[in-house]
């Protein structure tokens, strides 16, 4: 039987199709990916075959493990991602056996359709963190069209049913993949010569503007788009001041090809106030009087000596307690010791480097209390009093003062 009167595998489409005998029966087998296309008949049991009744061979055998068409078309799509992204071929494997323990786990397999489409590229992601390749929740979503709010949940409950240790992603490996995909590393006709940049030295200011908005804890407890998105704008800005520093944020991210994140305007502020604290400590800089929107130009200059500088702009806590204990003790000595230690000490000495929380603590009214009755001065029962007692002499003391009362009729129970 030639290859075209067979037809074609229905699975990959191929036409080199074999006829095998399984367990003396032909099969027409696909030469390219293994499945049965056509397999013959036989009797199972002698009622069978005395009433003339023919079945297929995987009926035969009762086999009830075969891959649901669900499963297979969710591997397929797992191996099309890790081709999409052009993954070695350890990955995909990875991949496809994350996806399969994920499918039969009793928690996932009667999960929504549209959760099983998510886990897609959960498993993907958690494969590419694992082998510490820069891929980001965002990529997959948008390659996948996928709510993000579906995903990081999905991606949450894999890691916890399966018990996998995933790594978290760099900052450095966050910075380089998310500043590759913008849109200004390329002439085109509809953008100006001006606002085209070198790749490698955004990405390199990029990072070190990122590295010191994590040394000045700004990166701390917050989403690392809006920094990373704060310190590309700035570091574009500063390579090439001259026509760019009229240039807005949102007209930034409209060159850039990038959403522009809703926080990425404060955390501009931020770091435009850490800069201009670090100008303050170069006497140079400090005579030109410097404000959020020409301090843009020396960017290159403070992250040189970005380390000396943050430690002069902001005091450390251990100093701050160390010119405490010189107070006190010159407290002790006399009034003439404390007169020479404030001579010393700069009239206007810079306050200590702190998360912004703790700068600007956000104001939260306390909710009332649920039963207003409740003042706290009720007496407490005998059965409740002893959850209070902690120590052994507060354990005696009840005891006593119990007897006591106990010993003399009408006294007050012990409070």
């Amino acid at each position: 039987m030639s290859a075209g009167a067979r037809g074609r595998c229905p699975h990959c489409g191929c036409a080199d199709l074999v006829e095998d005998s399984h367990y003396a029966q032909n099969q027409l087998v696909c030469a390219d990916c293994g499945c049965v296309v056509s397999e013959g008949l036989l009797t199972t049991t002698f009622a069978d075959e005395g009433q003339l009744r023919e079945v297929t061979y995987s009926r035969s055998t009762g086999e009830n493990e075969r891959v649901s068409r669900s499963q297979q078309r969710g591997l397929r799509r797992v191996r099309d991602l890790c081709r999409v992204l052009q993954l070695p071929p350890t990955f995909e494997d990875t991949a496809v056996s994350y996806y399969q323990r994920a499918f039969q786990h009793p928690g996932l397999h009667a999960a929504r359709l549209q959760k099983k489409e998510v886990l897609v590229g959960c498993c993907v992601l958690v494969t590419c963190r694992q082998h510490n390749w820069p891929l980001t929740m965002g990529t997959v979503c948008t390659l996948l069209y996928a709510n993000l709010e579906l995903f990081s949940g999905t991606y949450l409950q894999i890691v916890k049913v399966l018990g996998l240790d995933v790594p978290a992603l760099s900052l450095a490996d966050l910075v380089k993949t998310y500043c590759s995909s913008f849109k200004l590393f390329q002439a085109s006709p509809s953008m100006s010569g001006k606002f085209v940049e070198d790749k490698e030295k955004m990405v390199s200011r990029t990072l070190q503007l990122v590295e010191l908005s994590s040394e000045s804890w700004l990166v701390t407890g917050r989403h690392p788009v809006p920094v990373i998105t704060a310190a590309a704008y700035l570091a574009w800005r500063s390579l090439r001041p001259g026509g760019r520093l009229t240039c807005s944020l949102s007209q930034f991210c409209k060159l850039a090809g990038v959403d522009l994140p809703h926080p990425a305007y404060l955390r501009v502020q931020e770091l435009l106030s850490i800069l201009l604290r670090m100008a303050g400590q170069l006497a140079w800089l400090r005579i030109l009087n410097l404000d959020k929107q020409t301090v843009v130009k020396h960017i290159g200059d403070l992250l040189q000596h970005r380390c000396i500088l943050l430690r002069q702009a902001f005091r450390d806590e251990a100093e701050e307690e160390e010119d405490d204990q010189k107070r006190e003790e010159g407290e002790e000595a006399g009034s003439e010791t404390l007169k020479s230690h404030e001579k010393k000490r700069p009239a206007s000495s810079p306050q200590p480097l702190l998360p912004p929380c703790m700068l600007r603590p956000p104001k939260r009214p306390c909710p009332p209390p649920a039963d207003c009755s409740i003042t706290g001065d009720e007496d407490i029962s005998d059965s409740e009093i002893e959850q209070y007692l902690r120590t052994p002499r507060e354990i005696k003391d009840f005891q006593r003062a119990q007897a006591v009362s106990q010993a003399t009729p009408g006294a007050p129970a012990p409070s």
